[in-house]
């Protein structure tokens, strides 16, 4: 939220690029980014409709290429009419990974520089995430991106992580630094290692 200047700072700055956010019209500012959240907001229209709303004067090609690149085809292709399909008031009629992929070929098809992943995969069952994962990987690549995650292997790669506890910053770093300091980052890592059978 103070990312994308829902909410002014209080106290200290935040910036994009340089640049101050209160200093920037909170449209304007918006434009730079694509965001995909846990509890997608889709709207009562066709499938390709929903996904147009990244960029409004998008053609159908563009479309199309925004919703294969995020793995829709196959789901898609099963619907009575396709893309032409209505999906019914928030997606009613689609399983919560076909409602998160409308979204990533949404945020695909807008390509803003920065993109802002908050819980993206938090309530999916392991195939889903997976083909979540393989459309995120396409949608981030060559993007400044800020993730917001429980799931400790969700941030396994970033180039900084901030750990927050009680709305404070208990550390950040490299995720193979913040392993070596054995602090809270490496106690979540082994928990969650532990109950899932996963590896950083």
């Amino acid at each position: 939220k103070l990312a994308c200047r829902f909410w002014d700072a209080t106290s200290g700055r935040v910036t994009v690029g340089g640049v101050d956010v209160a200093t920037v019209n909170p449209e304007v500012l918006l434009g730079d980014f694509s965001m995909v959240f846990q509890d997608v907001v889709l709207f009562d229209d066709t499938v390709m409709g929903n996904i147009r709303l990244g960029r409004r004067g998008a053609s159908d090609e563009e479309v199309l290429a925004a919703a294969r690149a995020a793995n829709c085809d196959g789901f898609v292709s099963r619907m009575p009419q396709g893309y032409a399909t209505m999906i019914g008031e928030n997606g009613a009629r689609l399983s919560g990974g076909e409602r998160q992929r409308i979204s990533i070929a949404r945020a695909l098809l807008k390509g803003a520089p920065i993109v802002l992943l908050d819980e993206a995969t938090a309530s999916l069952d392991v195939e889903n995430e997976t083909e979540i994962q393989q459309a995120l990987s396409r949608l981030l690549a060559g993007k400044t991106v800020i993730v917001i995650a429980h799931r400790m292997r969700t941030v396994a790669n970033a180039d900084k992580v901030v750990v927050l506890d009680s709305g404070r910053v208990a550390e950040q770093g490299a995720p193979a630094g913040l392993m070596e300091r054995d602090g809270l980052f490496a106690r979540m890592v082994r928990l969650q290692r532990e109950s899932a059978q996963w590896t950083l």
